[in-house]
């Protein structure tokens, strides 16, 4: 005899994908999307979610030696303001995914938390595995400390909640606005697209996927992730934009091999002290390669990824946790030299790169301004640096940065 299906069945070939931008939909979309899965987009944004509803598709452009044109279909979007649709949707998902970005992970974790207490009252012991898609370090401890505020206070998190933490390498360049006008929904997007996540993490088994490369250390790749890709990344557009500031894109600041040179040192600076500190998930010879095959990404012309979008945001790139603080601390703990990292750092507090409008960031532009008028203070204030442990680093930036 067969079950009785029932409309609060769970659909193991659906993903709740909350975000509808450009990793949700050019990455962890087509991932998904092109091995058959139903796609379920949750955003902010009503015009996208609407446009996505009216076309049940959208396309994804790969730039490389030639462009290849993806058509993904077989979806949905909910607007995030519906929160019962939103619940409805999480407590039937067979996977759900996060890439909203670090700083609104907060807003999202309420409503997952109400799918999963929906999808727990429905299906009793059917777990829900969460795909973060977000570069930050302790991801999963982080969601998992929010999600328990927002459930029941038995709701048993460790048993039933797979926290997926990635390393999102995927380069995604900001669309102009005649390309958005000529179609909203399409996303430009690098060839890349291998989705390093926790293999450990999941409750049930990791789905059968081209592109997902399961690691038993996930720490370690999201750490290579952060100090080596997007420490390089910005060691690029800082230096190359101080040297050129009427350049645009990455490939032009890139052909400079002062630029070029200069960003392979502080990333292999950096590799050093990444395979000092796992040294059997990330051999030295692997992690030069990885450079080297970075530096080649970092210079795709087809992809125009320009030196805003690679630099801009100060305060979080600059900050005592993210991509050059974090490898210099990494650096100290383990008495390796830094200096390198340091340098590329002080050209972030010289960056005035602008946008296709001619506008500064307005976060960088109120940051330089601060970093004008007391230059101590802003480490503390704003960018989150300790002062007595990080004094010796903020006083080399202050020299650096006066030299500049």
């Amino acid at each position: 005899m067969n079950p009785i299906k029932t409309r609060y069945q769970v659909d193991d070939r659906k993903i709740v994908i909350f975000g509808a931008g450009k990793i949700g939909r050019s990455f962890i979309g087509q991932l998904f999307g092109r091995s058959g899965y139903k796609l379920v987009f949750i955003d902010v944004d009503p015009v996208i979610t609407e446009m996505l509803n009216s076309r049940g598709s959208y396309r994804i452009v790969i730039k490389g030696e030639k462009d290849e044109e993806i058509i993904i279909s077989n979806l949905t979007a909910i607007q995030a303001s519906d929160k019962q649709m939103v619940s409805e949707a999480v407590s039937s998902a067979g996977i759900l995914a996060v890439s909203v970005g670090k700083n609104a992970l907060e807003k999202v974790i309420p409503v997952i938390a109400d799918g999963l207490e929906l999808r727990q009252n429905r299906n009793p012991g059917c777990p829900l595995d969460i795909i973060i898609a977000e570069n930050m370090r302790d991801a999963a401890d982080f969601m998992g400390d929010q999600l328990k505020k927002h459930l029941p206070p038995d709701y048993p998190v460790e048993k039933f909640v797979g926290l997926i933490e990635t390393s999102i390498g995927k380069m995604v360049p900001i669309m102009t606005q005649d390309e958005l006008e000529k179609d909203p929904l399409v996303i430009y997007a690098e060839p890349y697209n291998t989705l390093i996540l926790d293999g450990k993490g999941f409750k049930s088994p990791i789905p059968d996927i081209e592109g997902l490369a399961p690691k038993n250390n996930i720490k370690a790749w999201v750490d290579r992730k952060a100090f080596i890709h997007n420490l390089g990344h910005a060691t690029a557009a800082y230096y190359g934009h101080y040297l050129h500031p009427q350049m645009t894109y990455m490939y032009e600041v890139l052909e400079d091999k002062l630029v070029l040179d200069f960003t392979r040192e502080v990333m292999m600076q950096s590799a050093e002290v990444l395979n000092k500190v796992y040294s059997e998930d990330l051999p030295m010879k692997d992690l030069a390669d990885h450079v080297e095959d970075l530096l080649n990404r970092f210079r795709n012309r087809a992809l125009q990824d320009t030196i805003f979008r690679v630099g801009h945001d100060l305060v979080r790139k600059l900050g005592s946790d993210d991509r050059f603080m974090g490898a210099i601390s990494l650096a100290r703990q383990c008495n390796m030299p830094y200096d390198l990292i340091v340098r590329a750092m002080s050209y972030g507090f010289r960056f005035k790169a602008r946008n296709e409008e001619g506008l500064l960031f307005p976060d960088d532009e109120n940051f330089l301004l601060s970093v004008s008028d007391n230059f101590n203070s802003v480490f503390t204030s704003i960018l989150s640096y300790d002062s007595e442990k990080d004094q010796s680093v903020i006083n080399q930036l202050y020299k650096l940065v006066n030299y500049l």
